[in-house]
């Protein structure tokens, strides 16, 4: 039996690229049918045509829906800790202090980060239509804190390092640790933001309009975004991965063809 004609690194390559192409496909052929289904998904605004879809349905009520509206509070809304004049109806801050522990074992200082302080508040609100009057229709949002999705806005972020003065450098050593930073920051959903909201919507009393998570077990979800722009990113999402199956594929199709070509090269020399 001759050499072996064919690179062991040429092969790596031939199979982890077609590997590759398979899982791509597989996230793109995922990421397909989540955005079909996202795109199945009726749309509305808080509005008039919503308030008679409603009261055509049966119980008043929409099981499982996108609304994109402008948040409003119902009440006071909110004032940021920090920014002035920044206002919001859900507030998250944290507060987190980072320490440097001494290990007698390894010789070295390890890091280790402790949650002080966190609390959330919120206040009623709804989703309007954007530049609409007070009297106009509404979408009462209920329980936002049991919703996922990314629906908070980072307004404050400041890191205070520890000052070291020669009192805590004996005490650290005596204690085998010492204090490194802390940071603190805020999180608003801000009054006049575009949310989308995805859930089950309800009409109460002929005019109440509410927002909440569904019964039949899908997720209760609030986006920072427009409706369009959640569906642009999934569409790149998908865009992303169909690239990347493309480009694995024609990589080890093409290293493939290479090895073939020089096998039956070789052949041919060796025949002449």
């Amino acid at each position: 039996m001759g050499d072996f004609p064919v690179s062991p690194l040429v092969c790596i390559g031939v199979g982890s690229s077609f590997a590759f192409a398979g899982l791509f496909y597989r996230l793109y052929q995922d990421k397909k049918k989540e955005l079909k289904k996202l795109k199945e998904i009726p749309v509305f605004k808080p509005d008039e045509h919503l308030l008679k879809v409603l009261k055509a349905t049966p119980h008043n009520r929409l099981q499982y829906v996108a609304v994109e509206g402008m948040v409003q509070a119902d009440g006071e809304p909110l004032a940021s800790q920090f920014v002035p004049r920044c206002f919001g109806v859900i507030q998250r801050t944290t507060v987190e202090e980072h320490w440097q522990y001494w290990s007698s074992l390894t010789r070295t200082w390890n890091s280790q980060t402790i949650n002080r302080k966190e609390s959330s508040n919120s206040v009623p609100f709804s989703l309007v239509s954007p530049g609409a009057y007070i009297s106009d229709l509404s979408v009462k949002v209920q329980n936002p804190l049991e919703a996922s999705g990314c629906y908070l806005e980072r307004v404050y972020y400041k890191l205070r390092r520890a000052e070291e003065g020669l009192v805590n450098v004996v005490l650290q050593g005596l204690n085998g640790e010492k204090p490194v930073a802390m940071e603190e920051s805020e999180k608003l959903l801000r009054v006049g933001s575009i949310l989308t909201g995805f859930g089950e919507v309800v009409l109460e009393g002929g005019q109440v309009i509410r927002l909440q998570a569904p019964q039949d077990g899908r997720k209760y979800i609030l986006m920072l975004t427009d409706y369009r722009s959640f569906i642009d990113r999934h569409e790149r999402s998908e865009t992303i991965w169909k690239v990347l199956t493309a480009l694995t594929g024609i990589t080890g199709t093409s290293l493939l063809a290479g090895v073939i070509y020089n096998l039956v090269g070789k052949q041919d020399d060796k025949s002449k």
